[in-house]
C-alpha cells in the first residue's frame, strides 16, 4: 500500500518541479530605436539640447500645473471620467486571465463524493427477485494536469503577464491623455470667455460710436455712409458674441464630459489673461528618458514581449505532452463501510500524447507566432518613431511661440493707437468714419488674434507635458512571475 501511494504522488509532488523550467522562447532583445539620439535643431526649435533636472514623465500633474481651478479639475476627471474607468476595470479584467493561466502550472486538486443507486429487474443475475445495486465514493484527485516539461504552459503565462502589464501601461497612457485634454479644454473656454467679453466690450464701444455718429448725422454733420457705417460695426459685433457664446457653451459641455460631472461654476476659468501661469514650461531631456517614460511606448514593448514568449509555446507543441490524472479515496456498496478497512481506493492514469502527423499545423502555428512577433517588432519602432515626432513637432513650437506672442503683442499695440488716432482725426472732421472703422476692425482682429496665440502657447506647454510622459500616476506594483 505504501508503494502504491509513493508511486502516485512522486509524479504529483514532482510536477512543481517541472512547472519551474525554462522555455523554449527565444531570448528577448530589445530593437534598437530607430530615431536620432538627439532633437532636431534648426531655426524652429531652441532649448532642446537643455538638459532637464528631473525627467519630464517624473513630474506630477499637481506641480507642473499651477492654477488651483485647473487642479481641481483634473481631479475630479481622474475620479469620474468614464474612459479611464474602463481602461481600470480592463486592467483587472486582465490580470484575473493571468492569474487564470499561471493557476495552469499547478495541479488542481477536486474532491468528490458520489453515490449510485441501480435496480435491477429479476432474473438480471440469476434470481427471481429484483436487485438494487449501492456504490458510494469519497476522494480526491487531480484531472489532466499537464507535465510543463517543455515550457509550453510557462509560455503561456509569460504571454498572459505581458499582456496584463500592456494593459496598465494602456491606462497610464489614457490618464496622460485625460490631464492633458482636461488642461486644454479648461485654456480653451478661458479663451472662448475672454473673447466673448471683448466681443461684448466690443459692442458697448461700437454703439456709443454709433449714437455719436448718428446725432452728427442728425445734426448733418456726418453723412448717411457714416451712419449705416457705424451700423455694420455694431451688427458684426453682436454676431460674435452669439457665435462666442456658443462656443463658451459648448467648451463647458467638452470639459464636463472630461470630468464625467458638471463642472462647478467656481471652477470654471475666468478669462485666459488671468490663466497665463496656470502651467509650467518643461525642459525636453534626451530622446532615450523619453522613450523610456512613455507607457505607450512601454505597451508596445510589452505586446512584444508577449508575442516572444507565444514562439515559446508553438515551439513546445513539436515534442510530447504529458498529462496525469489520478484520485484516491474510499469507496463501498454501502454508505456506512465508506471509511472502513479495505475501502481504500485509487487510480492513475498517465498520458503522453506525441504529435506524429499534423499536415503542417504546428509548423503553420509556429510561422503565425513568427510572424506576430516580427508584427510586433514593426509596431514598437513605428511607436518610438511616432512619440519622436510628436515630442519634435511640440519643440518645434515651443521655439518660435513667443516670437509670435510678442509680435502679436507689438502689433495689437501699435493698432490700438492707430485706431486711436483715426477716431480722434474723424472727431475733428479731417478723416471720414471709413478710416475709424478699418482701423476698429484692424485692433479687434489684433485683440482676438493675441488670444489665440497666447492660447496656443499655453496649450504647446501642455502637449509637451503630454508627449514627454508627464502626467501618469505613481508606479505599481505588478503581478510577479
Amino acid at each position: 500500500m505504501t508503494r502504491i501511494r509513493t508511486a502516485l504522488f512522486i509524479p504529483l509532488g514532482g510536477c512543481l518541479l517541472f512547472a519551474g523550467c525554462a522555455t523554449m522562447a527565444p531570448d528577448y532583445q530589445r530593437p534598437a530605436a530607430p530615431v536620432p539620439a538627439a532633437w532636431p535643431t534648426g531655426p524652429a526649435y531652441r532649448n532642446t539640447t537643455a538638459t532637464a533636472q528631473k525627467p519630464v514623465a517624473d513630474i506630477p500633474w499637481r506641480e507642473f500645473f499651477a492654477d488651483e481651478r485647473l487642479r481641481r479639475l483634473i481631479a475630479m476627471a481622474l475620479q469620474e471620467n468614464r474612459d479611464l474607468r474602463v481602461a481600470t476595470l480592463n486592467i483587472e479584467r486582465v490580470q484575473a486571465q493571468y492569474r487564470i493561466q499561471r493557476a495552469a502550472l499547478f495541479p488542481e486538486l477536486d474532491g468528490t463524493a458520489a453515490g449510485t443507486l441501480q435496480r435491477q429487474p429479476s432474473g438480471a443475475y440469476g434470481g427471481n427477485n429484483a436487485v438494487t445495486i449501492e456504490q458510494y465514493s469519497v476522494g480526491a484527485g487531480v484531472s489532466a494536469y499537464e507535465l510543463d516539461l517543455f515550457g509550453r504552459v510557462r509560455s503561456l503565462k509569460d504571454q498572459a503577464l505581458e499582456q496584463y502589464l500592456a494593459t496598465e501601461q494602456a491606462r497610464e497612457s489614457v490618464q496622460i491623455g485625460l490631464v492633458s485634454e482636461v488642461a486644454t479644454g479648461y485654456l480653451t473656454l478661458a479663451a472662448d470667455r475672454e473673447r466673448l467679453q471683448l466681443a461684448t466690450d466690443t459692442l458697448k464701444n461700437q454703439q456709443d460710436a454709433y449714437a455719436l455718429t448718428k446725432s452728427r448725422f442728425d445734426a448733418g454733420v456726418s453723412s448717411a455712409l457714416d451712419l449705416h457705417q457705424a451700423q455694420t460695426s455694431v451688427d458684426a459685433a453682436r454676431v460674435d458674441i452669439a457665435r462666442y457664446t456658443t462656443l463658451v457653451a459648448q467648451d463647458q459641455n467638452a470639459l464636463s464630459l472630461l470630468v464625467g460631472a458638471p463642472v462647478p461654476a467656481e471652477l470654471l476659468p475666468p478669462s485666459l489673461a488671468e490663466t497665463l501661469t496656470a502651467v509650467k514650461e518643461p525642459a525636453p531631456g534626451l530622446p532615450s528618458d523619453v522613450l523610456l517614460k512613455r507607457p505607450d511606448i512601454l505597451q508596445a514593448e510589452n505586446l512584444l514581449k508577449g508575442a516572444n514568449a507565444n514562439i515559446g509555446a508553438a515551439r513546445a507543441a513539436f515534442f510530447p505532452r504529458i498529462t496525469l490524472t489520478g484520485s484516491v479515496g474510499t469507496g463501498s456498496g454501502e454508505l456506512s463501510g465508506l471509511f472502513q478497512p479495505g475501502s481504500f481506493v485509487w487510480s492513475f492514469a498517465p498520458r503522453i500524447t506525441i504529435p506524429i502527423f499534423t499536415a503542417g499545423a504546428n509548423q503553420a502555428n509556429l510561422q503565425v507566432a513568427k510572424t506576430d512577433r516580427g508584427i510586433a517588432v514593426a509596431q514598437y519602432e513605428k511607436a518610438i518613431q511616432t512619440a519622436f515626432r510628436e515630442v519634435a513637432d511640440a519643440l518645434a513650437q515651443r521655439g518660435t511661440i513667443d516670437g509670435q506672442v510678442n509680435a502679436q503683442q507689438s502689433l495689437t499695440d501699435a493698432t490700438a493707437e492707430t485706431y486711436k488716432l483715426s477716431r480722434a482725426r474723424y472727431e475733428k472732421g479731417v478723416d471720414s468714419y471709413l478710416q475709424v472703422l478699418d482701423a476698429q476692425r484692424a485692433l479687434y482682429g489684433a485683440q482676438q488674434n493675441l488670444i489665440g496665440v497666447r492660447l496656443a502657447r499655453l496649450a504647446n506647454l501642455v502637449t509637451l507635458y503630454r508627449v514627454l510622459g508627464g502626467g501618469a500616476t505613481e508606479p505599481v506594483v505588478t503581478a510577479g512571475k
